[in-house]
């Protein structure tokens, strides 16, 4: 998961894109980077770090041009630790191109042997994005035919990087002297949106908050499939580019990713939590009875739409019993010190008051290792709480994700293999009650009429593009992003992933 970012203005856009970028933090920590072009010359800066550290006065300052594209990076695959595999990504032919992913390719591996063997291209890092960025310029190269570049080039070149790749993608793309080009995968599994600005400047971004935080117009989603190239003076092509597109985009994004503020494929993501609510209410009064609850409490941040309805739904008061800890600092390691693993205790703090003698239900968005989970429901007994119950606005998560989110493996996840009651016993609450599937799909589902289904395959095991075995799931595993001793886990999902 990533958030990128595209610009064609009439005036410079540095300050823009970095604006956006902020707004896109929360889709990754560990890296950011733009790049603009100006006078068919590519200026780009990128370094690991937030948005708000990689760039400095003198940065922004190298950075000109009246059109770019940026980035803020979490990985899943590659290495997390290489300054080189932080976005955008560039190859000089044809043309000049630079690119900005969002996603996992899987079949990467197969892809890069490809490359190599048939395209004569080299791959220089770990990173399945320079792989995308491979592919697209070589089919780019082949369409153009040596001929001056039309956008019908482009989307024919589009539609062969479809029949080639496989996995999740959304993509945006820079070419020297010519514009942007913006594609997604045929199931739209990750999201991608358009702008328009008073002044004439066309946005491209992950999400709808982009466009509204930098006062833009939302103009509508990118299709799943479907390709739109914004030339440099402003004018917008588009074409779908895959032969049986569906629009079946990941649910997690509405669990849990996306800022509440954003509308995507049409679908309202605060509606989408505040439905999860309702329908977790059913849930809870099947397995705790309402007078047996004195207070519903969220785990910060993403499940308060779907605990405060969930509260409203039951005649149950709705209190914060958690802060949050913006300012947690990284953890040193000095000469003849061993690792210090920070506590979620470092990340949260509670409101005593709010659970002493009290029968408590706390919510979360959703329990992925259970390590979190486990030493809050602790946090709520040593803060006096009579009876600690724990509902999750999402199903169990059972199965890993391919498709770039960094999911543990199987083995990592509580709910693998086990039951409900397994689980309780492990998280140590008094009442653990889980959404269901079938009601998480409907409760999201029945905001937009538009969709085939959902990627779910981290709740049911059902991965869309259809080309997952387990060997494949285990080969991807082998490319998993590691924790570097003794860093700091900054990503989006820090605190319900952190194992300590």
């Amino acid at each position: 998961m990533c958030g990128i970012v595209g610009v064609v203005s009439n005036a410079p856009v540095n300050q823009l894109i970095y604006d956006a970028l902020l707004l896109l933090q929360h889709r990754g920590q560990d890296a950011a980077g733009i790049v603009t072009q100006q006078d068919r010359k590519f200026f780009m800066h990128k370094a690991k770090g937030m948005v708000k550290d990689v760039f400095r006065t003198r940065n922004m300052r190298s950075l000109a041009g009246n059109s770019g594209l940026g980035q803020v990076r979490y990985p899943t695959a590659g290495n997390a630790f290489s300054e080189e595999e932080a976005q955008p990504f560039y190859v000089n032919a044809p043309f000049g191109i630079v690119l900005v992913h969002n996603g996992n390719l899987t079949n990467a591996k197969a892809l890069k042997a490809e490359l190599f063997n048939l395209d004569h291209r080299h791959i220089n890092t770990e990173s399945d994005s320079e792989v995308l960025l491979n592919v697209l310029a070589h089919e780019i190269e082949v369409s153009t035919r040596g001929l001056p570049l039309q956008p019908q080039d482009l989307f024919t070149a589009v539609s062969r990087v479809h029949k080639r790749i496989k996995g999740s993608y959304a993509v945006i793309c820079h070419i020297a002297g010519h514009g942007l080009l913006a594609f997604r995968d045929p199931f739209g599994i990750r999201p991608l949106c358009l702008g328009k600005g008073a002044d004439g400047t066309h946005m491209v971004a992950s999400e709808s908050v982009v466009l509204e935080g930098t006062s833009h117009q939302f103009v509508r989603d990118v299709q799943p499939g479907e390709a739109v190239f914004i030339a440099l003076d402003g004018t917008v092509h588009s074409q779908q580019c895959a032969a049986n597109p569906q629009l079946m985009p990941c649910i997690f994004e509405f669990v849990y990713l996306a800022r509440p503020d954003s509308v995507m494929d049409g679908i309202s993501v605060y509606q989408a939590r505040l439905n999860l609510g309702e329908t977790l209410a059913k849930r809870v009064i099947s397995t705790v009875p309402p007078n047996e609850i004195d207070v519903v409490i969220p785990i910060p941040e993403s499940s308060r739409p779907s605990a405060a309805q969930l509260a409203q739904l039951l005649g149950l008061p709705y209190r914060e019993g958690f802060v949050k800890n913006r300012y947690v600092g990284r953890t040193f390691i000095m000469p003849g010190q061993g690792v210090r693993k920070k506590s979620v205790r470092q990340k949260l703090n509670v409101i005593a008051s709010e659970f002493k003698g009290r029968n408590v239900l706390l919510v979360d968005d959703s329990i992925v290792r259970g390590t979190t989970s486990k030493e809050i429901v602790q946090m709520a007994r040593d803060a006096g709480a009579r009876n600690v119950y724990l509902a999750s606005a999402a199903p169990p998560v059972r199965y890993p994700n391919v498709y770039g989110i960094d999911m543990p493996t199987s083995s990592e996840l509580v709910a693998y293999n086990r039951t409900v009651e397994e689980v309780r016993e492990i998280i140590g609450c008094d009442a653990l009650i889980y959404q269901d599937v079938d009601g998480m799909k409907k409760a999201i589902g029945s905001l937009s009429k538009n969709l085939a289904g959902f990627d779910a395959s981290c709740f049911d095991g059902v991965y869309v593009t259809g080309d997952i075995s387990s060997d494949d799931i285990a080969r991807l595993n082998e490319n998993r992003v590691g924790a570097e001793e003794g860093q700091e886990d900054t990503s989006r999902l820090a605190l319900p992933n952190h194992a300590d």
